[in-house]
């Protein structure tokens, strides 16, 4: 994990639309650069995955950003979790570089599969010109009270921090379990509560927002300096509380 996005956090921003934002111009380097950056993020899995950076123009209803990121896979236990990891850690990468992003689940790609890896999500963006329109207090965005989410001593920069990873309809389907050096992550079903997802969709999209979540509490926890290991279990069920992965983790207290 990039310890350098760390301040990504606090700026990134869900652009729902691009519309009445003024951009500039990518350059063939920096779209290159995309491709480049993201040959060097941390999986969480040995899966094969690829981008393909296509024009806004070739998506339907692409919220008139410029650009968008087709995520590719293979499709094998974990690869929507997998996902999730990256594209967040691509997600930080672009808002370090002024470029607001939108993962946008109900985007349709111009190519389904490529190189025998499916189509999995995809990420809109354009390059801000102003920065200003990036987010300015994370901790006004909505999210649930930290006791929704976690249980446990809380740990300092990482159990606050966390709340604030992005998720489809903004559902967070996710809670943490801490028990003295373990960290017990679960994924949360709610077949009530999918906003205006398809009913067929939810866990589609809730183990893509694990990903995400695993991406920013990694992250807080390289920002803190704290030791740890993932042990990971399998997710195939509809229980309301999955357990998905187990940290062993190494604090001060």
């Amino acid at each position: 994990m990039k310890p350098e996005f760390y301040p990504s956090i606090y700026k990134r921003k869900s652009f729902h639309t691009f519309k009445n934002v003024e951009k500039e111009k990518m350059s063939h380097q920096e779209l290159e650069a995309i491709y480049s950056i993201y040959s060097t993020f941390e999986s969480l899995f040995d899966i094969q995955t690829k981008i393909r950076i296509v024009s806004g123009n070739q998506i339907e209803k692409s919220r008139d950003g410029q650009y968008c990121i087709l995520f590719y896979s293979e499709i094998k236990e974990n690869y929507l979790q997998n996902i999730g990891y990256l594209g967040q850690q691509m997600d930080f990468y672009l808002t370090s570089h002024n470029i607001g992003t939108l993962w946008y689940g109900i985007g349709k790609p111009d190519i389904e599969q490529i190189d025998s890896l499916h189509f999995v999500i995809m990420m809109i963006f354009s390059k801000i010109k102003d920065s200003v329109h990036f987010r300015k207090d994370m901790f006004k965005s909505k999210r649930k009270p930290l006791n929704e989410i976690w249980k446990g001593k809380q740990i300092e920069g990482v159990s606050g921090i966390i709340r604030y990873a992005c998720s489809a309809c903004n559902l967070q389907p996710w809670f943490v379990h801490r028990k003295e050096d373990r960290l017990y992550v679960y994924r949360i079903f709610d077949c009530n509560r999918r906003g205006i997802m398809p009913k067929n969709k939810v866990i589609f999209y809730n183990k893509i927002d694990i990903g995400i979540f695993l991406c920013f509490l990694n992250l807080c926890l390289v920002h803190e300096k704290i030791p740890y290991e993932m042990e990971f279990q399998s997710d195939t069920e509809e229980q309301e509380k999955n357990l998905y992965a187990i940290y062993k983790i190494k604090t001060s207290s």
